[in-house]
């Protein structure tokens, strides 16, 4: 997001195991571009801790979006709208999503007033982002 003001950039976030097809576009967007492009990709490892166990890489990415955690999108200036919000409303809760990684979920067990504050602020702060997202998606 910080990229956009530049308005000479093809950006593009993506999650592979919750949209192949707009994976598929972004890159080629991205590559037929006539200028620099970014393309950030949600891609799970071994050192979050994935409670669901690492043969669920697709699934962990797809509820990452299904959450609010990781929004898809694409921002292509050479567009009317240059900006297409490609991920629908979360219909995950984001915390069920957090607290399916170790990562998160330890800190619950180490802190856990301090990790209930910092979850629901999170949350928050996911839904604020995705309305954000929202009004540059719309002409």
């Amino acid at each position: 997001m910080q990229m956009i003001p530049y308005r000479n950039i093809y950006i593009a976030s993506v999650a592979m195991g919750a949209d192949p097809a707009q994976l598929v576009k972004a890159l080629k967007e991205a590559d037929e571009y006539p200028g620099p492009s970014l393309v950030i990709a949600y891609t799970p490892c071994i050192a979050h801790g994935i409670k669901a166990g690492m043969e669920d890489i697709q699934g962990e990415m797809k509820r990452a979006v299904q959450s609010g955690y990781w929004p898809l999108y694409r921002y292509d200036p050479r567009k009317e709208v240059p900006f297409q919000l490609d991920s629908k409303e979360p219909t995950m809760s984001y915390r069920d999503f957090i607290e399916g990684e170790v990562r998160y979920s330890s800190l619950e067990i180490s802190f856990p007033e301090n990790a209930k504050e910092l979850f629901a602020k999170a949350e928050e702060e996911a839904k604020k982002r995705y309305k954000e997202l929202e009004k540059l998606a719309k002409p």
